[in-house]
């Protein structure tokens, strides 16, 4: 949740703005009024009638002294806003929680409270307060939702302040916003088995030192309980010194998740658009291998990696796992096109065979950049592909029985290279086409003579 820091409004700094200020603030009510009394006043003027004259003035003065009462008014009131939660995936509600308290020594009259919404997350809301005493609070919420990811400010506040007569209406704003995130939606995904996580996970699982540093090489110090058949002599010899060996833990395994996000590899837009797909898959596939004990990281086109820290980017066993995916959720929630046109930079993020399983979002690939994919594929423990063909978004489900031919030759050029190449239809859901990869690379494995599967 996100709490908003109290915010303070004057309803009376009326040398700010001046009677101009108040007189501005009229409402038709007392704008009618106005122009009713002055027309009663020039008629009695020409017609000479008195009586007609003091309900002129009457109808004339009353508005103006409800603004200039108003513009004298001298209490201020604090308000704050809550969110619950600041961390919404797309679809879902998240309530916001407003309290105004009365800090002056007087009573306030009638008070109307409106907040600043974006139109995507619904009207905006409004809320009258009768009577707030002096020293008390009053508390209202609203809801709000959206379909489309992204960060929406809410805010400022604003204060509307009325006569009992409903001639002027003054505003007062304060200062403070919050902002609510909107992060894809994710999908609860089944466990499968895929080539890639043997190197730290199931009953494959390597085992190496815990190493923080360089400096961890180094045998450290005995300390008093240590067992004595952990002594590193040699090290002892060196340092004059009792060391002893550190304990073994078994290495977290790594999990890259690519998200292509060049413009030119999607058409079309909006919520079920192929590339909000995409998006969402990334999200739960990453949320997925964090539940499994994964070192994982997010990787897009243009060769962006988060979380950021260290020198290989990857949410290492030092961050909590919760920290590391709300830094992913974040910046898939805002995340956009790209004006690049190829992978080249993301194959230049994936050095080296340590990387572990690899798993691909790709729109349209043409033969270059499946070229750039097998290659990348050899700097991998396991890859799995799933390729959203624009093609067949574009088109109703009944209107496709399979890959256009492009899509079908780009699917068996990954096959090839060793990805597991899933094309993924429109409005197909995430867990069956996880679940398909995981029959797919199960059968390639057996294939292959019993690849190494986690």
């Amino acid at each position: 949740m996100s709490t908003a820091g109290s915010a303070r409004a004057e309803g009376t700094r009326g040398d700010r703005g001046g009677l101009r200020t108040a007189l501005a603030g009229l409402t038709t009510r007392g704008r009618s009024f106005l122009a009713a009394g002055a027309a009663a006043v020039v008629c009695a003027y020409v017609l000479g009638q008195s009586d007609l004259l003091r309900v002129g003035l009457l109808l004339a003065v009353l508005p103006l002294m409800c603004a200039g009462v108003l513009h004298r008014t001298r209490y201020r009131v604090a308000g704050s806003r809550r969110l619950s939660p600041a961390r919404v995936p797309a679809g879902s509600e998240a309530r916001v929680h407003l309290r105004m308290e009365n800090v002056s020594r007087m009573p306030t009259g009638l008070l109307m409270l409106q907040d600043r919404v974006p139109y995507v997350l619904g009207p905006r809301p409004r809320f009258v307060l009768d009577r707030v005493e002096a020293g008390g609070r009053r508390e209202v919420s609203y809801r709000v939702r959206s379909d489309l990811r992204g960060r929406y400010p809410l805010g400022p506040l604003q204060l509307r302040l009325s006569d009992p007569f409903g001639m002027c209406e003054l505003t007062r704003s304060f200062s403070t916003y919050d902002t609510l995130t909107v992060i894809p939606r994710v999908e609860p995904l089944p466990p499968v088995r895929l080539s890639g996580e043997a190197k730290g996970y199931g009953d494959g699982r390597q085992r190496s030192l815990a190493l923080a540093g360089e400096d961890d090489v180094i045998p450290r110090g005995y300390r008093y309980g240590d067992d004595l058949r952990r002594v590193h002599w040699r090290s002892t010899a060196r340092y004059g010194e009792l060391m002893v060996r550190r304990e073994e833990q078994p290495q977290r395994a790594r999990c890259t998740v690519l998200l292509d996000t060049r413009a030119v590899a999607y058409d079309g837009a909006g919520p079920d658009a192929a590339f909000e797909w995409a998006v969402s898959g990334a999200a739960s596939v990453l949320v997925h291998m964090l539940e499994r004990g994964f070192s994982v990281r997010l990787l897009t086109d243009t060769g962006d990696a988060v979380p950021g820290e260290g020198s290989d980017g990857f949410a290492g066993a030092s961050q909590e796992s919760a920290d590391a995916a709300g830094l992913m959720m974040d910046a898939l929630a805002v995340v956009g096109h790209s004006d690049g046109a190829g992978l080249s930079r993301a194959y230049d993020m994936v050095r080296g065979g340590n990387e572990g399983l690899l798993v691909a979002f790709l729109g349209d690939l043409d033969e270059e950049q499946t070229s750039v994919l097998a290659r990348m594929r050899q700097r991998s423990g396991g890859a799995v592909a799933f390729v959203l063909d624009s093609g067949t978004w574009l088109r109703e489900p009944s209107d496709v029985s399979g890959p256009l031919d492009g899509g079908g030759e780009r699917l068996r050029m990954l096959r090839e290279a060793g990805w597991t190449a899933v094309s993924v239809p429109r409005g197909a859901s995430l867990e069956d086409q996880w679940q398909l990869a995981g029959r797919e690379r199960f059968g390639l494995v057996t294939a292959r003579g019993g690849e190494g599967a986690g």
